[in-house]
């Protein structure tokens, strides 16, 4: 049957863009976005609320939060406090995706403890707390096994009020507040150097600098180098390929090479990889105690029993992306899940960062791996959240920084990311995508292509994304044009929050810098409902 197309969608309507908004709620909108834009008042906000907090004492100083920046960007300090928000945005096509944001980090006793590792995934003394430089996210501290418990419950209420609240709505959870951080930095540490062995590999059957899914070792001559490097014999190696049905065609390309390592096996097994500059053998996983493989088994089991839930609740869970040096755990483990819930249709998220250099091979890499076991797979594409405290710490700690050099390069990155997944849902109807941004050149790219490509929003294929207190005048028209469109909700006591409040301010800042145009329509608005009369009037 032949669709209407989609109507256009106007992002430079004030009158459209604030038409759910009270009078009172654009001018604090106004307010706080403009002290975002105050240089010397972002950089030392913490202290600032810590001298009001003082001052004010703690009831005043509540109050004032909720009149201002808790007001902007938060929903509520519960899940019944939310339910106005979430009904009202609701009314203008605008879903929520529920984020009571608690994540780990190394403890720095734990950083100060670190072995000697590759670069990237070695504990370090100086970032054994990762608040300093991050802007997008709480941090919580990893205190025990029923720490982590205790934040299963959070997200299973989560996940219980996004389903009593909406119809197709989303949960966010961090994975490092379900288990021990310092196994996910081990993890990553295994992943990356498997991944880097195969690379070496092929580069010695002369296939360097192709894309990753384009290498395609021959399965003999791995045999023989596997031999050669005394990490196996021809028989034991063979033992492997035929165990996991690989080189039957006579290659392997390096998701046959990844499932070759699985996440459910016990990991403390010891393998050798050749480090190539010393020629030496090493460990390829440091050995894992007894005390480790449980806290793994207990972290899989939290987000099976989440991912559970989910399903039974219809809600879709968005696993959020973190730190680079705890990511190559994250996306694997997420991608376990997604294997044996995506079935049917997508209910896990995994999160790409698209500011990382390597964002396009992870992404179709994961892609191809979803076509071939035939699941359905599902992605939130951000730019990132962490990119000064990633540049600080591959400086001082001497690696490759794994950042994009550019705004722009990130840019082409996203663009190129998002292409391939809008031609896989085109071809398959069995991926989709969340477009997480702020960048109205991005949406209206997204628009652009789903019209190229014939996909239509009302396939629910591609969702927009953006968080609460932030870009209106993209959000609320996408809503009203009938594309689904989601604000990232925060929760959570005003106290708890306030970190978080305090990096929304930053991330604001360098947002603010780049783009005047959210306060520009605020003013217009406000003047057009001076103008009209209707400022203090309920029908704007």
């Amino acid at each position: 049957a032949e669709r209407e197309p989609p109507p256009a969608v106007d992002f430079g309507d004030p009158r459209e863009a604030f038409r759910s908004k009270s009078s009172a709620e654009l001018l604090r909108g106004l307010v706080v976005l403009g002290l975002c834009a105050v240089g010397p008042l972002v950089e030392h906000n913490r202290e600032l609320l810590r001298v009001c907090q003082r001052v004010l004492g703690q009831a005043l100083f509540e109050r004032l939060m909720k009149m201002t920046f808790y007001g902007q960007f938060v929903a509520g300090e519960d899940q019944e406090a939310i339910k106005p928000l979430i009904r009202r945005n609701q009314a203008f096509g605008v879903g929520a995706v529920l984020d009571y944001s608690v994540e780990e980090d190394l403890s720095a006793e734990e950083a100060e403890r670190a072995e000697q590792r590759e670069k990237q995934y070695r504990a370090h003394r100086g970032f054994g707390d990762r608040r300093g430089g991050v802007i997008s996210a709480r941090t919580y501290f990893y205190a025990d096994e029923a720490k982590c418990d205790q934040h299963m419950e959070t997200f299973l209420r989560c996940i219980d009020a996004s389903g009593g609240s909406s119809e197709n709505g989303f949960s966010a959870i961090k994975l490092t507040a379900l288990g021990r951080p310092q196994f996910l930095l081990q993890f990553s540490e295994v992943l990356v150097k498997w991944r880097r062995f195969f690379h070496q590999m092929a580069a010695e059957q002369g296939q360097a600098g192709r894309a990753a899914l384009e290498m395609k070792l021959e399965a003999e001559k791995l045999q023989e180098a596997l031999a050669n490097l005394g990490i196996a014999t021809k028989a034991e190696s063979q033992h492997w390929f035929t165990g996991e049905n690989l080189g039957m065609s006579g290659t392997v390309d390096l998701l046959d090479w990844n499932s070759l390592i699985d996440s459910r096996t016990k990991l403390s097994k010891l393998l050798l990889v050749p480090n190539m500059q010393t020629g030496q053998l090493e460990p390829l996983l440091s050995r894992f105690t007894e005390e480790e493989d449980l806290q793994m088994k207990r972290m899989l089991q939290r987000m099976d029993v989440l991912a559970k839930r989910a399903t039974e609740k219809g809600v879709r869970l968005m696993v959020d992306a973190e730190q680079s040096y705890f990511q190559p755990a994250i996306s694997r483990l997420t991608l376990e899940m997604q294997r044996r819930f995506n079935r049917d249709r997508a209910i896990i998220f995994n999160t790409y960062q698209c500011y990382l250099k390597e964002a396009y091979d992870n992404v179709t890499v994961d892609v191809e791996l979803s076509r071939r076991e035939g699941w359905h797979f599902g992605t939130k594409l951000v730019r990132g959240a962490y990119m000064e405290q990633e540049r600080e710490r591959a400086a001082q700690i001497g690696y490759e920084d794994p950042i994009n050099p550019t705004y722009e390069k990130t840019n082409e990155m996203y663009h190129r990311c998002l292409d391939y997944i809008l031609e896989e849902i085109k071809h398959s109807w069995k991926a989709n995508v969340m477009v997480a941004s702020h960048n109205e050149d991005t949406v209206k790219f997204t628009l652009r292509r789903m019209m190229e490509l014939g996909i239509h929003p009302s396939e629910k294929k591609v969702y927009f994304g953006q968080l609460l207190g932030m870009c209106d005048q993209i959000t609320f028209p996408l809503g009203q044009a009938g594309f689904p469109v989601y604000k990232y909700v925060p929760y959570g006591p005003v106290n708890e929050v306030l970190p978080y409040l305090s990096r929304r301010a930053q991330e604001n800042r360098g947002f603010m810098q780049r783009a005047n145009r959210e306060r520009d329509l605020l003013w217009r608005e406000v003047k057009r409902r001076l103008l009209t009369g209707s400022l203090f009037s309920p029908n704007h």
